[in-house]
C-alpha cells in the first residue's frame, strides 16, 4: 500500500486539541499528509486549500458536527470518503451517517491504530478509484475518448455509453468486432471504470494457444500434471483474482475446455491440471470475438450454455469504415504515442493525406490506421504527414500486390510501399492457387500450420476459409 500514501492527504476533524493531535501524529507516521480543523465549519475552510482524499471526523462537535459537515459536502456534490469517530453510546448516530450521508465506515473510542490504518488504506484506495472514473468521464464528455479509445461519432458514442453503464456492475460482457477494432481497449475501459479497477488485468488469446497448453494457461497445473510440467503454475483465473480476465477469440476454444469454463464460471472455483482441491476465485469475465458465435452454435463448435453466460451484456464495436469521421480524432491520437515512440516531432497529417485516408475502407481498422501512421511518421520525422508518406496501396489500386505470370510460372508483384500484410495475402493466394486450393498442403508449403491458414483466410474474409 505505500503508492498509496505517497501523496495522500488526510483532514482530520476534532474539537478536542490533544485527541486531534494525537490522531495527526500517528497517522502522519504512516507517511500520510495531514492537516487539523476543530469543527465543521473550519474543515470546509481547510478544504478550500488542502485537496484531501480521506476525511476524519468525528461526530459530536460545536458550531458545526461531523453529521452536518457531511451533509455540506454531499450538497455541494463532493465524494470524498470520510470515516467518522463516534463514542460509546453513538453507533446508532454513526450508522445512519453511513447510511443517509455516504460516509466510509466508523470509528469507536477508543480507536484502536490497526484498525484505523486498515481503514484509511481501504478509503484511499477507494478515492483514487473515484479520481480516476471522474478523469475518465471527462475524456468522454469533452475530448471523444474513453480510455485508450477514441471516437465522437454516434456509434463509439454509443459504445462508450454502453461502457460507462456496465463497468460498475458484475455482469459478464461479451465483445464483438471485426479483427483491429479495439476489443481489447473496450475491455481495458471496463476495467479501468470498474471497482476492480485497482486489481489486475488479464489477457488471454484463446486463439494463440495450442489446445494441449489451453487449460493450462486458464487453469495452471500442478508440478508433474503433464510431460514438460516441472513446476506448479498459477493459471490466468488466479492471477486475475480480484480483477478482470479477458478470454479474446473466445470462439476458437475447443469444445473440451468450453465445459470446463462454463463450471469455473458457473462455481466461481478452478482446479488446476493434476490437482485435488479447488480454489476460489473472484474474477470478472469479459470475452470478446470477431466471429458470431450464434453461427457457431449451429455448427456445434460452441456451447449454447456457454454463450448465454457470457453474452449478459454485449457491445458491438463498430469497424472503421463505418466512422470514417473519427479518422482526425484518431489520428490526433496516435500521432503523439508514435512520436514518442521513434523520437520524431509530426504535428498532423495535412489535408490532402487526410482526405486519401478517408477514401480507403480499412479492411484491418485502427489496427492498420495506427500502422500506416507508424510509417508515415517515420518517413516524415517532423511536421506534417503528406501524401508521399502513405503507402502505395492508399495512391490507387494498381499499386497493390499482383500475381501474374513468368517464364519460371506465376510470381508475386511487390511494389515499393506495399505492406507485410498485403504481401503474405499476395503469398498465401499464390500458394493456394498452385495447390489448386488443396489448404493442407498450401500450409506446409508455407511453413505454417493449417490452423494459422485458417485464421489468415478468416481474416481476409475468405468464404471457403474452412477444412478440406
Amino acid at each position: 500500500m505505500e503508492h498509496l500514501r505517497t501523496s495522500s492527504r488526510v483532514l482530520i476533524v476534532d474539537d478536542e486539541e490533544t485527541q486531534r493531535s494525537a490522531l495527526a501524529l500517528m497517522v502522519s507516521s504512516w507517511g500520510f499528509v495531514t492537516e487539523t480543523a476543530s469543527d465543521g465549519e473550519e474543515a470546509l475552510a481547510k478544504l478550500a486549500t488542502f485537496p484531501a482524499n480521506v476525511i476524519l471526523t468525528d461526530l459530536m462537535m460545536p458550531n458545526m458536527d461531523g453529521k452536518q459537515l457531511l451533509r455540506q459536502l454531499r450538497e455541494q456534490g463532493s465524494s470524498i470518503p470520510a470515516l467518522v469517530i463516534t463514542a460509546f453510546g453513538n453507533l446508532e448516530t454513526a450508522l445512519e451517517t453511513i447510511h443517509d450521508l455516504g460516509a466510509f465506515w466508523f470509528l469507536e473510542k477508543p480507536i484502536q491504530p490497526r484498525e484505523l490504518r486498515l481503514l484509511l488504506e481501504r478509503a484511499m484506495q477507494q478515492s483514487r478509484l473515484a479520481e480516476r472514473a471522474s478523469r475518465l468521464e471527462q475524456q468522454l464528455s469533452y475530448q471523444g475518448v474513453l480510455g485508450e479509445m477514441t471516437g465522437n461519432s454516434r456509434s463509439m458514442q454509443e459504445v462508450f455509453a454502453l461502457i460507462r453503464q456496465v463497468a460498475p456492475s458484475k455482469a459478464a460482457v461479451l465483445v464483438t468486432g471485426e479483427s483491429g477494432t479495439g476489443k481489447e481497449l473496450a475491455a481495458r475501459a471496463i476495467h479501468a471504470l470498474s471497482p476492480r479497477a485497482s486489481g489486475p488485468f488479464v489477457a488471454v488469446n484463446c486463439a494463440a494457444l495450442p489446445e494441449t497448453l489451453i487449460e493450462s494457461e486458464l487453469f495452471g497445473h500442478e508440478k508433474g500434471a503433464f510431460t514438460g510440467a516441472l513446476e506448479r503454475r498459477a493459471g490466468c483465473f488466479e492471477l486475475a483474482h480480484g480483477g478482470t480476465l479477458l478470454l479474446d477469440e473466445i470462439g476458437d476454444m475447443p469444445l473440451a475446455t468450453q465445459a470446463k469454463l462454463l463450471r469455473v464460471l458457473e462455481d466461481s472455483k478452478v482446479r488446476r491440471l493434476g490437482g485435488k482441491q479447488e480454489i476460489v476465485v473472484d474474477v470478472r469475465v469479459i470475452a470478446a470475438t470477431n466471429k458470431p458465435l450464434e453461427e457457431a452454435i449451429r455448427k456445434n463448435s460452441f456451447r449454447e450454455d456457454l454463450y448465454y453466460r457470457l453474452n449478459v451484456f454485449p457491445i458491438s464495436l463498430p469497424p472503421l469504415r463505418e466512422r470514417k469521421e473519427d479518422l482526425p480524432a484518431l489520428a490526433a491520437a496516435l500521432i503523439p504515442l508514435l512520436n514518442r515512440k521513434h523520437s520524431c516531432k509530426v504535428t498532423e497529417v495535412s489535408p490532402a493525406a487526410l482526405e486519401r485516408l478517408s477514401a480507403y475502407d480499412w479492411p484491418g481498422n485502427v489496427r492498420e490506421l495506427r500502422n500506416v501512421l507508424e510509417r508515415a511518421v517515420i518517413l516524415a520525422g517532423e511536421g506534417a504527414i503528406g501524401l508521399n508518406h502513405l503507402p502505395a496501396f492508399l495512391h490507387g489500386e494498381e499499386s497493390k500486390p499482383t500475381i501474374t505470370e513468368s517464364p519460371n510460372g506465376r510470381c508475386v508483384t511487390l511494389p515499393v510501399g506495399s505492406t507485410i500484410d498485403q504481401a503474405e495475402r499476395a503469398l498465401i493466394e499464390l500458394t493456394l492457387q498452385h495447390t489448386k486450393n488443396n489448404k493442407t498442403r498450401a500450409a506446409e508449403i508455407l511453413g505454417i500450420s493449417l490452423k494459422t491458414l485458417f485464421n489468415k483466410l478468416k481474416g481476409y474474409g475468405a468464404a471457403d476459409a474452412e477444412e478440406n
